[in-house]
């Protein structure tokens, strides 16, 4: 719990009190955001505001967690270090389609394709080493199975060795990139995506508690629990790295709130995307995370839907623009308001993910 409370507290007061040297240095740097000409036109006052604001919290992060888990904690684990391998992979990503943004002048870095690809890159080299590292009962960060609350029967291994590790290794890396893009497309709006990564990012700080508290490894667990514990490889390391991340993301908030100072771009949008694969698959919630992250998924198919109707109704639009924070900023409403009343929507998703997963517990 010390350790817990430890990694929030100090990756918070990291990016809360460093944030200002570091908006600084970008300026110095030239790390400007750049507005697309065809969005709101009262996005184009937010021109120039430095960027690329996600390396922060992602060193806010490290510097919360492996304090914590050194000084106070057991160590890191291969759970934990998996999850950050995720976050720090995808945000490298990020930070090279920011830095090419900011290189050119423009609001296009990275080809769609080549982002792809290093999404791609980084989640098949955290699936196949998931399925690493098992502990002394022989649980491994991941498991081959889909997992909605706990690992269903459904098992990628039936395809045999070769094919089922190939198909696992796409399901993983379709979960990452629809994290990530789902996070990515809500930073639109100043705090949105932060706050509402807070919320799903957190929620895993309950989960990996409360995993950690039934687990069928734990020497304190109720024999009569025996049957409904949970064989997740450590979830209180879980439940760490998750706090490390709000933490780290709360402290940068301040900032980023409206007006903001600073924006996480690509660099911080991908990373937080990536974590919260990465928790979804390591605490075996794989298919909560639809819950959980229901924000993310609007926002992400406000988009499909607006290109595919497009594209089938022959430059028909269903949204005044896409994604649908957007939509309503063209319908008049402040910005401000946009954004609390989806951390509002966000928050009930996440209610209403973590009261399933205690729902099944109890349930069981």
């Amino acid at each position: 719990m010390r350790a817990l409370l430890t990694a929030g507290a100090l990756s918070l007061s990291f990016t809360l009190f460093l944030t200002p040297l570091f908006i600084r240095l970008f300026t110095r740097l030239g790390w400007g955001q750049f507005i697309r000409d065809d969005g709101p036109q009262t996005h184009h006052v937010k021109r120039g505001t430095p960027t690329m604001g996600g390396i922060i919290f992602i060193l806010g992060t490290l510097f919360g967690y492996f304090s914590a888990t050194l000084l106070i904690g057991d160590g890191p684990t291969a759970s934990g270090l998996l999850v950050l391998f995720m976050m720090v992979g995808l945000g490298i990503v990020g930070f090279i389609d920011d830095f090419l943004k900011t290189r050119k002048k423009q609001s296009l870095g990275l080809g769609g394709w080549a982002k792809i690809a290093g999404q791609t890159l980084v989640a098949a080299v955290f699936a196949l080493l998931a399925l690493q590292f098992p502990n002394e009962e022989g649980a491994t960060p991941a498991t081959t199975k889909i997992s909605f609350i706990r690992d269903l029967p459904l098992d990628f291994m039936v395809f045999g060795t070769v094919f089922g590790i190939v198909a696992y290794v796409l399901w993983i890396v379709l979960i990452s990139a629809a994290a990530s893009n789902g996070v990515n497309v809500t930073d639109g709006l100043d705090g949105l995506a932060s706050g509402a990564s807070i919320l799903a990012i957190g929620s895993f700080i309950i989960i990996g508690f409360w995993q950690f508290n039934q687990s069928r490894f734990s020497e304190n667990l109720n024999p009569s629990d025996l049957y409904r514990s949970y064989d997740v490889r450590d979830p209180l390391d879980l439940a760490i790295v998750a706090t490390a991340i709000v933490g780290a993301v709360v402290g940068f908030l301040w900032w980023n709130t409206n007006p903001a100072h600073i924006y996480m771009g690509d660099t911080g949008s991908l990373a937080l995307g990536g974590a919260l694969a990465a928790l979804a698959v390591t605490s075996q919630t794989e298919l909560l995370l639809l819950v959980i992250g229901g924000l993310f998924v609007i926002e992400a198919g406000s988009v499909i839907v607006q290109r595919a109707y497009f594209k089938v109704s022959g430059g028909k639009r269903i949204f005044l623009m896409s994604p649908i924070h957007h939509h309503f900023e063209l319908k008049g409403w402040a910005e401000v308001t946009i954004v609390v009343r989806f951390w509002i929507i966000g928050g009930l998703f996440v209610a209403a993910g973590v009261g399933a997963f205690y729902f099944e517990w109890l349930q069981s």
